[in-house]
């Protein structure tokens, strides 16, 4: 199997043991899953169910992000329990990946579950000499981390802009260089607490994947991934902090999803420019939404337009009409998902074969669409 790497910016081999172990960066439970969002998750199962194929098995890890600033702001916004309000999302998130046929992960942790392991992470980083404390918070130093940049590799002027944009607050006074990041900061009053020696707050947000994937699946993994939107800061910042602490490789291989449109716009909840999953799920087959989704190679940005649940409703009905006979073509798609996990190939192979007649069930099975 060949994938692409972000960090080595090629097509490579992934050749990992017996048992690979994946990291994903799940959602911040605040609103409904959307198609971005169904899109990146998708993405990884379609790659968790070839290497099943193949013989490994997979231990993957896809953490819920409940200690953070957008999930806080919806919760101030409705007047609920920030816990509350994750509960429900994150279980609508459960129920619309169960209807895309996803297959189930090892384990979904939450941030708020990782506080102790978080606190000893933090002191590990101190301790090593990477991070330093100034006005109430930890912050990591990246001046004594060389190799920071080599994930994204962004220059400094576009990583001061994307953590500018991203939530970095490049410009805080107690930081000895904009691209320093928080370990551990002061809560505001309406925000949950926890005591430290660094005293009271919360973790930011990157720590919490660096403690929890080191919780679950140890110091080093074989292929961490997310939305493309994560590379910088979130994954950078991971990465450096995750070496720092441990001493150790932290990925192996780096592989990102692009983001999907809509009116020319990322889909974002900011911009409302949405289509959400559960509202698709009352009028298509979910196997329809399935199919409109791996339509696209998940390296390339695409655009949602009126005319893809048509076109993938009238596929699947294609292929579930073809006849349940041996002439298979399950070999070709193994090979188009060995290509750097070419999902539009995979779809024109079984599309041509069940034009002509030939049975396309096992291979559909393949892509996670059971027939």
């Amino acid at each position: 199997m060949r994938l692409y790497d972000t960090a080595r910016q090629a097509v490579v081999l992934f050749e990992p043991g017996p048992q690979v172990l994946m990291y994903t960066c799940g959602i911040t439970p605040y609103d409904a899953t959307h198609l971005g969002h169904a899109a990146t998750f998708i993405a990884y199962d379609v790659l968790q169910r070839r290497l099943i194929d193949k013989g490994h098995t997979v231990k993957c890890v896809r953490n819920v992000t409940d200690v953070d600033d957008p999930l806080f702001a919806k919760a101030r916004e409705l007047g609920v329990h920030y816990l509350d309000l994750a509960a429900g999302e994150e279980a609508r998130f459960e129920r619309d990946m169960e209807a895309l046929h996803a297959l189930p992960v090892h384990s979904t942790p939450r941030a708020s579950s990782a506080i102790p392991d978080i606190r000893g992470f933090i002191g590990l980083v101190l301790e090593r000499g990477f991070a330093y404390e100034a006005g109430g918070s930890v912050y990591f130093d990246v001046s004594k981390f060389p190799s920071f940049g080599t994930v994204s590799n962004y220059s400094a002027e576009q990583m001061i802009d994307f953590a500018r944009q991203r939530g970095g607050n490049v410009d805080d006074p107690n930081k000895r260089h904009p691209l320093d990041f928080v370990l551990w900061h002061p809560s505001l009053s309406d925000e949950p607490s926890w005591d430290t020696m660094w005293g009271p707050g919360r973790p930011g947000w990157h720590i919490e994947c660096s403690a929890l994937a080191l919780r679950e699946l140890g110091p080093s993994i074989d292929l961490h991934g997310g939305g493309s939107d994560l590379i910088f800061p979130h994954h950078e910042c991971e990465r450096a902090q995750s070496e720092a602490a441990t001493g150790q490789q932290f990925v192996k291989h780096w592989m990102h999803v692009a983001m999907v449109y809509m009116n020319g716009s990322k889909m974002s909840k900011s911009l409302g420019n949405l289509v959400f999953v559960d509202a698709l799920r009352k009028v298509w087959d979910p196997r329809s939404i399935r199919l409109a989704i791996i339509e696209h190679h998940y390296r390339k940005e695409w655009e949602w337009d009126d005319t893809l649940m048509p076109r993938n409703a009238a596929r699947l009905q294609a292929w579930a009409a073809a006849p349940r006979v041996k002439d298979d073509v399950v070999d070709d798609v193994r090979a188009a998902l060995d290509d750097d996990l070419d999902t539009p190939g995979a779809l024109a192979i079984i599309d041509a074969a069940a034009a002509r007649g030939h049975s396309v069930h096992d291979a559909a099975a393949l892509l996670g669409v059971l027939l």
